[in-house]
């Protein structure tokens, strides 16, 4: 047997494994949990909803506000709520923005506020989560009796919400016993690089972290999505974040980890109500989003970016070439191996594509996408071996923690 013929099978046998024994990554079934009590009987006031403190971290984000703020001011919640958006440093008035929006809108109050610098060993978006939450803690009208209130909604400045978004969030959390649940939102397809590299960010993200795995209360993984994190003050407080994870640069992930690990039951799924406003329209800029974190993920640890270098190629490289060599060739058994494995992985990513309402002809066109992102995370390495590190709005972290 040829050694082309050995890559090739080995290819295929990993994407057997990776079909039935990675935690069914593929599936995109995984949505809240909508099991539980139905809406409170009577009159609104007399129902009992937990109080609930909306911290939006913001930093130069006035292009998208307009469509995220007012989603948020919406919010249809029969309990108490309260926004508050931690401007962090912004040149762009985006705190003057978020104001005059909430005059325009009305809704849930809003209050926005300056955390100031990041102080030492602390990543910026944690350090305006810090401040957010410190914030309601100290409000009186949201839950006075408990010393600070009963959820944390821990939402990016680019997300928008459907308008029953945290009552739902809420009674997925109430009803399932969760001490966190996050949404992955579904993120802006428009143009041709975000269809070619959005949904494999999303498969990719599953396929690290399989989300079955994520929601077992007895496995080790732990992960969740930045964008939509609610949080119950208490878990929150057991884990001692966010100072425990104050260095992350994967704050998401780190957070879900630190929950996980101090006793509490965390979910994740993608969002059916959920988006992300924000464009990626050009290659450079969805390459700067992967590549700023990418070697993080891997602890900045030069042999397992060796491993997952060489593991990419032979899951998502090999069946291309060995069809390719095998028909330039003649022979047919790498050639058969190659389409069987291309036709596995082709398969597997359909349901993504069809959870982004894309064109399925974009499947076959897979191990292009992983090639992109091969090189995006070789260039993740590179910057920080030459000091950059990861660069994000106007800072950057030289050594950053991917764990707390």
């Amino acid at each position: 047997m040829s050694v082309l013929m050995w890559i090739a099978a080995g290819s295929l046998a990993a994407w057997l494994w990776l079909l039935l024994g990675q935690g069914f990554f593929w599936r995109t079934d995984v949505r809240l949990p909508r099991t539980g009590p139905p809406e409170p009987s009577g009159p609104p006031e007399a129902a009992v909803w937990p109080s609930v403190a909306v911290v939006v971290p913001a930093r130069d984000e006035s292009a998208v506000l307009p469509a995220s703020l007012p989603s948020l001011l919406a919010q249809d919640y029969p309990g108490p709520a309260e926004i508050f958006l931690v401007d962090d440093g912004s040149s762009d008035g985006t705190g003057k923005l978020a104001r005059e929006l909430a005059d325009e809108y009305g809704g849930l109050p809003l209050t926005v506020a300056s955390p100031g610098e990041p102080g030492p060993g602390w990543t910026g978006k944690l350090w305006a989560v810090r401040h957010g939450m410190a914030l309601a803690s100290h409000r009186p009208a949201t839950d006075a009796e408990n010393g600070g209130v009963d959820y944390l909604l821990l939402t990016d400045a680019d997300i928008a919400h459907e308008p029953d978004s945290l009552r739902e969030l809420v009674r997925a959390a109430e009803a399932n016993g969760l001490d966190l649940v996050s949404q992955m939102a579904r993120l802006r397809v428009a143009t041709y690089w975000e269809r070619l590299i959005v949904p494999a960010f999303v498969y990719f993200f599953a396929q690290l972290y399989p989300f079955r795995w994520v929601n077992r209360p007895g496995a080790r993984t732990a992960a969740a999505a930045g964008g939509c994190v609610l949080l119950r003050r208490e878990a929150a407080e057991r884990a001692g974040v966010p100072e425990t994870i104050r260095r992350s640069v994967i704050d998401d992930v780190a957070l879900a980890r630190t929950v996980k690990r101090s006793g509490g039951r965390i979910w994740l799924g993608l969002a059916d109500r959920v988006d992300s406003v924000r464009p990626y329209p050009r290659l450079g800029q969805l390459w700067q989003m992967v590549a700023r974190s990418a070697y993080t993920q891997l602890r900045h640890n030069p042999l397992l970016l060796l491993l997952t270098v060489a593991g990419l190629a032979v899951v998502y490289l090999v069946p291309p070439v060995a069809v390719a060599a095998g028909a330039l060739t003649g022979r047919p058994a790498p050639l058969a191996a190659g389409v069987a494995a291309w036709a596995l992985m082709a398969g597997s990513y359909i349901p993504m594509l069809r959870y982004y309402r894309q064109t399925l002809w974009l499947a076959p066109l897979l191990p292009l996408t992983a090639f992109l992102y091969l090189l995006m995370t070789v260039d993740s390495a590179v910057r920080h071996h030459l000091g950059a590190g990861a660069a994000w709005k106007g800072r950057t972290y030289a050594r950053p923690s991917a764990t707390p």
